[in-house]
Parts: C-alpha cells; sequence; structure tokens
C-alpha cells in the first residue's frame, strides 16, 4: 500500500467523525454508546497542534479522492499537567476498508519515529482487552502492557476490561 498522513484540517472533520462513528458502532474500541457529530468534535481537534499534540490523516497514495482513511491522534496523558508532557496517550482509527492492511502500523510507526521531535519521550494507549488486533499492533511496534483495569466500561450490558499499553521511547537529551 502507498500511504501517507499529514496533519489534519477542519475540512477532514467530516470523514474523521464518519471514520469514528464506525468504530463507536462496532463497540470494540469505544466507550461512546452514540455517533458523534463534527460540531461535538470540533473543539477537541481545535486543541491538536502540528508541534505539540498533532493530529494526523492517513491517506491512500493510490486514491486520494476519497480522503481521510484513518487517523491518529497525540492526546495529553491524564491530563493536561505540564509534568506528564513527556507522554502522550494516542488515539488510532482506522476506516473498516483498511483494518488489516498496515495502515495502522505506518501511522503507529510514524508516531513512533516522530515523537522526540515533539519532546515525546513515552507513548501509551488504553485498548479493550478484548481488542486482540489493537493489542496486536501495539506489541509488534515495542509496546508493553503497563496496566490492566478490569471491567471499568460497561457497553450495552457487557463489561470491558481496559488494557494500558506504553513504550518508552528515548531517554531525555543530556544538558
Amino acid at each position: 500500500m502507498n500511504y501517507r498522513y499529514r496533519d489534519a484540517t477542519e475540512a477532514d472533520l467530516p470523514r474523521i467523525v464518519e471514520i469514528y462513528n464506525h468504530a463507536v458502532a462496532s463497540r470494540k474500541c469505544s466507550c461512546d454508546l452514540q455517533p458523534t457529530t463534527v460540531e461535538a468534535r470540533r473543539a477537541s481537534f481545535l486543541e491538536h497542534t502540528p508541534h505539540h499534540r498533532p493530529f494526523w490523516v492517513a491517506e491512500d497514495g493510490a486514491n486520494l479522492d476519497q480522503g481521510a482513511i484513518g487517523y491518529l491522534g497525540f492526546f495529553h496523558f491524564m491530563n493536561e499537567r505540564p509534568g506528564y508532557f513527556i507522554t502522550a496517550d494516542l488515539a488510532i482509527y482506522l476506516h473498516p476498508d483498511y483494518h488489516g492492511k498496515g495502515l495502522g502500523s505506518f501511522l503507529l510507526q510514524q508516531a513512533i519515529e516522530r515523537s522526540k521531535s515533539l519532546g515525546i519521550e513515552t507513548l501509551s494507549a488504553t485498548i479493550f482487552a478484548s481488542n486482540e488486533a489493537s493489542l496486536a499492533l501495539f506489541r509488534k511496534l515495542g509496546f508493553e502492557q503497563w496496566g490492566f483495569m478490569p471491567r471499568v466500561a460497561r457497553l450495552e450490558g457487557v463489561e470491558k476490561d481496559l488494557v494500558l499499553v506504553g513504550r518508552r521511547l528515548h531517554e531525555p537529551d543530556a544538558g
């Protein structure tokens, strides 16, 4: 596949919301119970900046007309206290047509490679324990299980365990 990524723009929001709403409907990787809207996502989206906590969309170079086929967002870990800024919490969502086609690996590898330039030393993600595909993706790229939270979510009567995965990328520059 010929994947590429770029910083997302507000014009990408309808496609981002469409991709996210596929995840909501699947009940496999989101705790939202209802689909979201562009307006509901706009404020959170605008908090991302290319040089601190970027939000990227992926495109298929062979079919650019379809727009975003997935996205990766760098989010604040735990909260926005400055002491946590060395860690970013990742969110990756892919259009269902691109599951299992290497897009998740591509985006996660780009995040790993770009993190140092963003001042990020550690990456983390929380994933439902039942989401084996996502857990396998993160394990493949060197993430380890750092935490397990049993039965912290309930989706339509089904309780979900949550796994915290993380990867220390590098130590801070001396000086």
